[in-house]
């Protein structure tokens, strides 16, 4: 018996090297969980109630979660993201868990915290998948017989830390509520979604993304970009460039790529507030909408608009920002 947990131990680590294993450090290091739970699965439960239901599962594998937070909150955008990276660094944390519950599946998966603001290097993690919460959970909780674990004084019960008001104000600074200037001058790039240039690789793990088939996502991206040509084309006179893979600053900068165009989505009142609005209360507060703005990558600038401009359609929400590029 000890010959086979030893076997799959080995099996366990050394398919990490090949971005299928899971890693070393989840046995004997902190783990911070990201949840994406679908409101249309059944039964209905809140996240912070699959959260609470996970976490045994996850420490009898062996691991240590130290936070639960739901995964499209921290995803909301890219400067968000390297505020909880950091709040992340602080607490020591070593591996990101992320629970995607769908209406037909539950999975896990686990990586290595990249340490920066991606959260994750890529979406080639260690995973496991099944119908519904019960049977994944005790299939990774199995783990936990086979891997010793160095993670000795764990918590009994979920945990939901938020970030501090300092880090939120920080991250509030950098929102400008105005347009840029010289987009004449230089070229706006637009990330197309479904691609590894669009707000980093947790979103991949969004309930509503996962498990989409490449032929799907490229589907969606060829109607993607020929939606936004036809808006772009009678509504925005200035240069700009399709993006399909990730780029450094440098190279965006050498291409004359100024400016970047970002699509978020997201709770509407917890958009404004991650962006130094007072946010809209309510029903109004508690729509899901999507919101355009210009990150301008010499400063690290972002620029809302002069007007809120959200709205569930992207169309709709894009042609008023565009609008609004007028004033």
């Amino acid at each position: 018996m000890k010959y086979s947990y030893a076997l799959l131990f080995f099996l366990l680590v050394s398919t990490f090297a090949q971005g299928q294993g899971i890693p070393p450090t989840f046995f004997a290091g902190k783990s911070i969980i990201l949840v994406s739970n679908d409101p249309g699965a059944k039964p209905a439960i809140t996240w912070q109630a699959l959260a609470d239901s996970i976490h045994p599962f996850l420490v009898r594998a062996g691991g240590d979660p130290v936070g639960y937070y739901e995964l499209e909150q921290v995803a909301l955008s890219t400067a968000l993201q390297a505020e909880y990276a950091k709040a992340f660094l602080q607490r020591q944390v070593q591996n990101v868990v992320l629970i995607t519950r769908q209406k037909t599946q539950l999975s896990i998966h686990v990586g290595k915290f990249s340490g920066e603001g991606k959260i994750i290097e890529n979406t080639s993690l260690f995973e496991i998948s099944g119908k519904d919460l019960k049977t994944v959970g005790q299939q990774f909780a199995g783990i936990g017989t086979a891997v010793p674990t160095k993670n000795l004084l764990v918590a009994d019960l979920a945990e939901f830390p938020t970030l501090g008001t300092q880090s939120i104000a920080a991250n509030s600074q950098k929102w400008i509520s105005r347009n840029p200037l010289n987009l004449d001058v230089f070229r706006l790039g637009i990330p197309l979604e479904g691609t590894s240039a669009i707000n980093g690789p947790i979103n991949y793990y969004r309930y509503e993304v996962y498990g989409k088939s490449p032929e799907t996502l490229l589907a969606e991206q060829t109607a993607q970009k020929s939606g936004l040509e036809e808006i772009f084309s009678s509504k925005y006179p200035h240069e700009v460039a399709w993006l399909v893979e990730t780029k450094t600053n440098q190279e965006l900068l050498a291409d004359r790529i100024q400016f970047l165009l970002v699509k978020v989505e997201g709770r509407q009142a917890d958009l404004m507030k991650s962006m130094g609005l007072e946010p809209i209360t309510g029903e109004e507060g508690a729509k899901t909408v999507v919101k355009y703005y210009i990150r301008f990558l010499v400063r690290e600038e972002l620029y809302l608009g002069p007007t809120w401009d959200a709205h569930p359609d992207w169309k709709v929400s894009l042609n008023q920002f565009l609008d609004n590029l007028k004033k």
